[in-house]
Order: structure tokens, then sequence, then C-alpha cells
């Protein structure tokens, strides 16, 4: 509430006012330069809003806001371009950072493909037998990273999931795609800022 921005005499942001609610995704629309890109960073805890700004969880206030807080808080960022290793398998990129190990510590390789077919099927479309866990990402087209990455955060229970303008550099029929996994987002029960 009343979130503002200066670096240094540019304010970037003055006096701003963003709700999200569960269930529902709302478009972040403005010029370049408007401040977007500066609003998500301080959600996610990039940045720190000017003293005067708040910012409300849940109906609770947080207290200086910082990336690690925010990923706990459940806000996971699907960005353009950085959101997938390329060179990894899809399951790689699912459980990158976050790994499912057996009871002696070992990753449970056969678990996470099990788990990232599952997501493959119910949540992304994906039928065929040539797309399967092992596919390496980069041979996918931008409209399915994209949706590996939306579905990604689903699965580890993100809350607000922000998308970074998501069909940017994409086709019309990949653009297509890309709404069809946003609009997950709500059936989930989560938000989501567009």
């Amino acid at each position: 509430m009343n979130v503002s921005k200066s670096f240094g005499e540019v304010k970037s942001l003055q006096n701003i006012n963003f709700e999200v609610y569960p269930g529902e995704v709302v478009g972040l629309l403005g010029d370049n330069g408007a401040g977007k890109s500066t609003l998500i960073k301080i959600i996610t805890g990039y940045h720190q809003p000017d003293p005067g700004g708040e910012i409300y969880f849940h109906g609770k206030k947080v207290d200086h806001l910082t990336v690690p807080k925010a990923r706990q808080l459940g806000v996971e960022t699907v960005y353009q371009e950085k959101a997938l290793a390329d060179d990894q398998s899809v399951w790689r990129n699912i459980f990158m950072g976050r790994e499912i190990a057996n009871r002696f510590g070992f990753l449970d390789i056969r678990k996470m493909r099990s788990v990232t077919q599952q997501m493959m099927t119910e949540h992304m479309g994906f039928t065929s037998k040539a797309v399967n866990p092992d596919t390496p990402v980069r041979t996918m087209s931008g409209g399915e990273r994209q949706g590996i990455a939306i579905t990604r955060a689903l699965h580890f229970e993100a809350e607000l999931i922000i998308l970074d303008e998501p069909t940017m550099a994409l086709s019309l029929s990949e653009t297509r795609k890309v709404l069809d996994f946003i609009a997950n987002i709500p059936k989930a029960g989560k938000a989501g800022i567009f």
C-alpha cells in the first residue's frame, strides 16, 4: 500500500496501491519505464520500498521483505528467458534445487521422473511419448517451456505466481498455450500477476 521507490533523485514508483487475491490473475500494464519491473522486484524482495510503503501478504504486514522471505511466503517468479536450464531434461528442471531424496539420502530419480510425467499429462497436456520427462528442454517450444515453469511453480505450492512478460517472444499459437497454462493458476486457487 502506497509503495514508492526512488533510485537517487529518480522516482521509479510513487504511491502505488496494488492488490491480487487467491483465485485471480491480475494484469500489470504500463509503458516502458513505468515501473512494472521495479514493482515486481519489490514484491519478490529484490528491492526494498522507500519508507512509508507497506506490503501485505494474506492480510499480514510483511516488514523487510527479502528474496528468501518472499519464497518462504510462496512468491514465485517465472521469467521470460531465464526460467529453465536448456541443456537439462524436463524432470531436472522441475526439481532443480528441490530434489527428492530417498531414505538413504540419494536422489530418487525414479520418483522425480514419475511425478514429472504425471504433471506433464495432467497440467501441461502432454500425451505424446515424443515429449517425456527425459526430453531436453532445448528441444521444446517457447510456450512449452513457459508451461513447464508455471507448472513447477504450482507444484511447489506457490501462493503468488508472477509472470514476467511470458508471451513477449512467442508466436500467436505459442501465446495461446501459455494463456492456457496461466488459466491453471486461478483454478488451483492461487494468485497471479501477468
